[in-house]
This record gives C-alpha cells, sequence and structure tokens, in this order.
C-alpha cells in the first residue's frame, strides 16, 4: 500500500474518532498504534511504549505545569478584579474606556496566566456584568471578552509556545519574544475596533461628570503591581540567560503563590488544593496529548506518510504565499474542531518542512500558527472562550456572543495579514536581543 493511501487512511480514522468527542490524546495514541500494527505489524509495538516515554523524557517539559500552577495561583486569587478595577480608574473618561479596560486587562492578566480560557473567565465574571450594567450592548461585551481572552496564548509566558517550540524543536526563549509585538499588535487591533464600533453607536459608559480621585487610581495599583514584577523578573532572568525556561517558570510559580498567600490571604486549604488540582488535571492532560502525538508522529514518519506530503508539495511547485494561504485556512478549520494542544502536537512537526523549504521562518510561523489557534478559541463548536463567556453570562444569546465575537475573528485575520507582509513584526525582538537565527 501506498504512503498516500496511508496516509488517508489515517487522516479519516483521526477525523472519525475527533469527530466522536474522544479525547484528543487517546485519539493520537489509538491511531498511532493501530497505525503501526496495521502496516508494519505486531512487532512494532515494541517501540511504541518507548516512543511514548521518549517524548515526556524532556527537561523543559517541566516548565508547562511550572506556568500553569503560575497561573492558577493568579487565576483563583481576586487579581483579575482588581487588574480591571485599575485599569477601568485610569481610562475611564477614554471614549469606550471601560471595554478597553477589559481588553488592556486581558492583554496583562495574559502575561500572568499564559492561559486562554484563565484569562476570559478571570476579566469576564467581573467586567461584563460591570459592561452591561452601564450599557455596553451585549454583543460587545461578551466578544470584547471573548477576543481579549484569546491574548492568553499569544503574549508570554505561553503554554502554546512551549508546546511549538518541543514539536519543532525550536528555541521556546525566542518564540517568547516573538510573541510580544504581535501579542500588542493584537491588543491594538481590538482596541481600535472597539473605540470605533462605541464611538459609531454613541455609547458612554459614565456620565460626562463622572469622576475618580487621584487617590481612588493610585490606590487601584498595590495589589496587581507585584504580579506584574513577578512576570516582569521571570521575563529578565529568561532572556538575560540568568535561567532556563523550566528555572524561570519554577521561580515564576512560586513568587506567585507567595504574594497571593500574603496579598489576598488565601489560608484555606480548600483553595489550595483547588489550585492543584487543576493544576495537575490540566498539566496531565497537556503531556498526555505530547506524548501520544510523539507516537503518532512517529508513525506518521516511520510509514514515510511526512516525507511523502512534504515531497509532494515541493513537487507541486507552488507559489509560497499560496502555500501559506492553503496552510492558514487548513489551520482555521482544524481550529474550529479541536483544542489548541492537539493542533499543533498533531501538525507542527508536519508542517514545519514544508513551510522551511518554502523559504518561511519557523519562528515567525510558529506566531502565525498561535494566531490562527486563537480564532479557533472563539468559533463554535470547540470554542473555549464561548462556553466560558456562556457560563458567566448565560441569559445573553449565543448568536449574539458570536455577532460580538466576529469583528476580532476579523481582526486576528488583519493580524495575520500585517504580520505575513512585515514579518520583522515578529523576528525583529528575537533577533535584536538573541542575535540571529542559525
Amino acid at each position: 500500500m501506498s504512503p498516500e493511501i496511508q496516509g488517508l487512511l489515517v487522516l479519516v480514522a483521526t477525523i472519525l474518532l475527533l469527530m466522536t468527542g474522544a479525547p484528543v490524546a487517546f485519539v493520537l495514541g489509538a491511531v498511532g498504534i493501530v497505525g503501526l500494527v496495521l502496516f508494519q505489524g505486531a512487532f512494532s509495538l515494541g517501540v511504541a511504549a518507548e516512543t511514548l516515554f521518549s517524548g515526556l523524557h524532556d527537561f523543559t517539559l517541566v516548565s508547562i505545569p511550572m506556568f500553569i500552577l503560575m497561573g492558577a495561583a493568579i487565576g483563583s486569587s481576586p487579581a483579575g478584579r482588581d487588574l480591571y478595577a485599575a485599569l477601568d480608574r485610569w481610562l475611564y473618561r477614554v471614549p469606550g474606556g471601560l471595554v478597553i479596560s477589559n481588553i488592556g486587562a486581558c492583554a496583562i492578566f495574559a502575561a500572568l496566566t499564559g492561559s486562554s480560557p484563565a484569562t476570559c473567565a478571570a476579566i469576564g465574571k467581573m467586567g461584563i456584568p460591570e459592561m452591561r450594567k452601564r450599557g455596553i450592548p451585549d454583543e460587545v461585551a461578551t466578544g470584547s471578552i471573548c477576543a481579549g481572552g484569546t491574548l492568553g496564548i499569544l503574549i508570554p509566558p505561553s503554554i502554546t509556545f512551549i508546546l511549538y517550540g518541543i514539536a519543532t524543536e525550536t528555541s521556546i526563549g525566542r518564540l517568547f519574544l516573538a510573541g510580544v509585538f504581535p501579542g500588542l499588535l493584537l491588543t491594538a487591533l481590538f482596541i481600535l475596533w472597539t473605540l470605533f464600533y462605541l464611538w459609531r453607536q454613541g455609547v458612554r459608559a459614565y456620565p460626562p461628570e463622572f469622576r475618580y480621585s487621584w487617590r481612588e487610581k493610585f490606590t487601584s495599583i498595590p495589589k496587581v503591581a507585584p504580579f506584574l514584577i513577578v512576570v516582569i523578573g521571570v521575563l529578565y532572568v529568561l532572556y538575560g540567560g540568568i535561567a532556563t525556561p523550566s528555572e524561570a517558570a519554577g521561580v515564576g510559580a512560586a513568587f506567585c503563590l507567595v504574594l497571593a498567600i500574603v496579598i489576598y490571604r488565601m489560608w484555606n486549604p480548600l483553595e489550595w488544593w483547588a489550585m492543584l488540582r487543576s493544576t495537575t488535571r490540566e498539566s496531565v492532560m497537556i503531556l498526555m496529548i505530547i506524548g501520544t502525538a510523539v507516537l503518532f508522529s512517529y508513525m506518521l514518519s516511520s510509514l514515510y506518510i511526512t516525507q511523502t506530503l512534504a515531497q509532494s508539495i515541493a513537487d507541486a511547485q507552488l507559489n509560497p504565499w499560496t502555500l501559506m494561504l492553503m496552510i492558514n485556512l487548513f489551520l482555521l478549520v482544524a481550529g474550529c474542531f479541536i483544542p489548541p494542544a492537539g493542533i499543533i502536537l498533531m501538525t507542527a512537526p508536519i508542517l514545519l518542512p514544508i513551510i522551511t523549504s518554502a523559504g518561511f521562518d519557523p519562528i515567525w510561523f510558529g506566531v502565525i500558527m498561535t494566531i490562527n489557534m486563537e480564532i479557533g478559541l472563539i468559533t463554535p463548536p470547540v470554542g473555549l472562550n464561548l462556553f466560558v463567556v456562556n457560563g458567566i453570562a448565560p441569559d445573553v444569546p449565543t448568536s449574539k456572543v458570536l455577532w460580538g465575537s466576529f469583528p476580532y475573528v476579523i481582526c486576528m485575520v488583519v493580524a495575520i495579514v500585517i504580520l505575513s507582509i512585515f514579518p520583522e513584526i515578529a523576528t525583529w525582538l528575537p533577533d535584536k536581543l538573541m542575535g540571529p537565527a542559525v
């Protein structure tokens, strides 16, 4: 049987199993093992366990549960509420300042947690009711939180970048730096659209005579400033060559735990238990996907499916930008059905040789891929942020949430186009601080 036919059978089997709602890790593991047995015989099972273990035998993986714990410590505290309140007191005079405060709080909270659903939940619980109470249209109140929450996987430290770096063996430090300016670009596009829409609708969240005193403004800062200092410190030791990503993540998680206890008096053992339980659950899920994705990739490689696909695309001599358009469309569709971790670990090893042979920078492509994953977080049927917002505001129809999110999806597409025209937006900072990539 030719590699093309084998690849088609593997693709159909994977899609059918994913459509059943089975966990991504189980689907990848099952397809990987069955594919090896069917096409290479039962003796191939001898390497399955070793391959699965080798996928997890990487010290860099230690950073994943540490960054998740760091996000859980902040997410389970009222830090999101305080961050939102602080920004609101400083931006309330700006037209649409209340919505902009939420988007800005999402961007900053994303840097603290690295998780989109956590960002969406932490800021949305306070922001959505407040925006609706002050007359902001429901579609803007919910859509802006859905979109702002997606910044959690783009602005470093990002779990998505860690997974991409592991899957493609690219520098996680460079990926973190590459996400800074695209994250700011996306935040700016979200804010510009919000300003334009609310200005056109004539919406004001506060009456013209309303004022916050300087005392109220400055007293909102002390509780959130220590967390921001920790994130800045983590990034400094990471890029200053003082610590590895795993070491920086461990120190950052420890400091965030201490700050959550000291600032917010989180002494209750039940709060600790919930925090550790959510960290363990999410970490095990991601690590299971990593291990089975390595097995899945090994199966594709051993059957020469990956090599045949890459060679077929090379022989077709497609225009590089036509190829990139096809890849982006594929990622957009996949993101509607599969969580970001699954897509990255399944497709990144396959796409890497294709995009590098076409002359594209793998660091730049990691940013493009992550923005595509962001779009998947706010599009049905698997949009995680949609479920979070639905839980916060169950009385808002899903159609309104989707309609409010759609302009922000367009902003993400615009960001992809801008990054395609000016790739230096993503590559300049890592090249400046870490030297040109070899």
